[in-house]
């Protein structure tokens, strides 16, 4: 959980469901004070998420569906949050300047200092544009190493909440954003410290390309 939404919890705001679970981790509680029931993900609920997608939980599972919902809305907040430390400081600054970033650790440690604000938003017009396409029914395509490494995010910051919420998850639940990709590119090229060459199509100067074809 990023300082900026602790302090506005400390204001006062409300806090979101996903983010409950941080909060008690944080403070080493089980539970919100008076609230004795065990603290389980409703997936009911989660159905009428914004970010639910009809064409994942057809395809691969509700996991899948709500897995995308938790992310999104988590990767959002690290997005809106590391942009608002950019514009704070001078032009051309990137991610790896940000003390604490949750968003830093987690992208592909080669391109580090190019993720600058113009980065920052394109990822975040990316997750918007896919929590549409989930809202809508459509079915996920990506064509763009952005929108693969949107998904991937999404999914791996959905996996704490998932699993402290009692979700059952079985071995393997996660593998349906590998079928979603056809193959495991993402992983081999950008977390697998495999040294990308300009001309790769895994290298950051393509990554708002159309590049892949999806059936």
């Amino acid at each position: 959980m990023g300082t900026k939404t602790w302090s506005r919890y400390e204001a006062g705001e409300s806090i979101r469901q996903d983010k409950c679970k941080g909060v008690c981790k944080a403070l080493n509680w089980r539970a919100f004070p008076g609230d004795e029931k065990e603290d389980t993900f409703d997936l009911t609920k989660y159905r009428k998420h914004e970010a639910w997608s009809d064409f994942l939980a057809d395809i691969f599972g509700e996991r899948a569906a709500m897995s995308f919902a938790i992310g999104s809305d988590i990767l959002l907040d690290y997005i809106q949050e590391d942009m608002g430390e950019l514009s704070a400081m001078p032009q051309g600054s990137q991610l790896g300047q940000i003390d604490i970033s949750f968003l830093k650790e987690s992208l592909p440690p080669q391109f580090l200092m190019k993720y600058n604000y113009d980065f920052l938003y394109a990822l975040y017009t990316t997750v918007i544009r896919l929590r549409a396409i989930a809202r809508t029914g459509g079915r996920f395509v990506t064509c763009r190493v952005i929108e693969e490494l949107a998904m991937y995010l999404a999914v791996e910051f959905s996996r704490y909440l998932m699993e402290a919420g009692n979700v059952d998850l079985e071995d393997g639940w996660d593998d349906w954003i590998f079928d979603l990709f056809d193959d495991e590119d993402l992983i081999q090229c950008l977390y697998a410290d495999f040294y990308l060459t300009p001309d790769h199509s895994y290298h950051f100067e393509h990554w708002l390309e159309n590049q892949f074809y999806r059936k």
